[in-house]
């Protein structure tokens, strides 16, 4: 099963050109992957499942009212951390991020940066979504499993105004019998490893100073590296 969003033509004189929009694609699916939705309702889904209701939630949630929202960043900041809480694993991506310096931080440390870390995505989020126009998302129908036992993989398409594809790729991964998303790659680029290699580079450029890396935690995705694409 398939499902596809579509935006009226009309959108695509308000869509930023080049790869401030592909950059926008990003943020958008991943704020309407992280949708709200019951623990319950999750429970019974399959991650394809996950993905499609998620989008389809925030979607309607958005539609019509982007002016309203562009003019009210703390409403809807606050609609994507509400929806963000139920289906995004945090702690687990935070963990992630951190990569080989999680085991050397303090309880306090680790919890500061799942927060902080949990921050940006939400303000980042949330001006994504009131700033691109897309003309189609396509959840498509094929699921392929993770790296490993619990985790699940679940592809999308982007189609631009200008008509152009990117493909985007979710990783779910089960918990107390829940789908949580965990990562994306867009275009080719794994957005969980660029994150992870930019705090690599700031504990480097920060001389391993942890209080420092996350007291100026900033992530950012290039839009050149997004246009040219990479390895998965």
């Amino acid at each position: 099963m398939k499902m596809t969003f579509s935006r009226n033509a009309s959108s695509a004189s308000r869509c930023h050109a080049g790869m401030r929009g592909i950059w926008m694609v990003a943020l958008t699916l991943v704020a309407a992957c992280l949708a709200s939705m019951t623990t319950t309702a999750q429970a019974q889904q399959s991650p394809t499942q996950v993905i499609q209701q998620s989008v389809d939630s925030l979607m309607s949630e958005l539609e019509g009212k982007k002016d309203y929202y562009a003019q009210h960043e703390g409403e809807l900041a606050k609609l994507v951390d509400t929806n963000m809480a139920e289906v995004a694993d945090f702690r687990y991506i935070g963990a992630s991020v951190m990569g080989r310096y999680f085991r050397g931080a303090s309880p306090e440390q680790r919890s500061r940066f799942v927060n902080v870390f949990r921050k940006t995505l939400i303000d980042t989020y949330a001006k994504g979504l009131v700033t691109f126009d897309y003309k189609t998302l396509r959840v498509k129908d094929s699921e392929n499993a993770g790296r490993y036992d619990d985790q699940a993989s679940v592809p999308m398409e982007v189609i631009s105004t200008s008509g152009q594809t990117y493909p985007v790729n979710f990783t779910l991964r089960q918990s107390d019998g829940q789908w949580k998303v965990i990562n994306v790659i867009v275009n080719g680029i794994n957005l969980g490893l660029t994150f992870r290699n930019q705090f690599d580079q700031a504990m480097r450029d920060n001389n391993r100073d942890i209080d420092a890396v996350i007291d100026n935690w900033a992530p950012e995705v290039g839009t050149d590296e997004l246009e040219k694409g990479g390895d998965a």
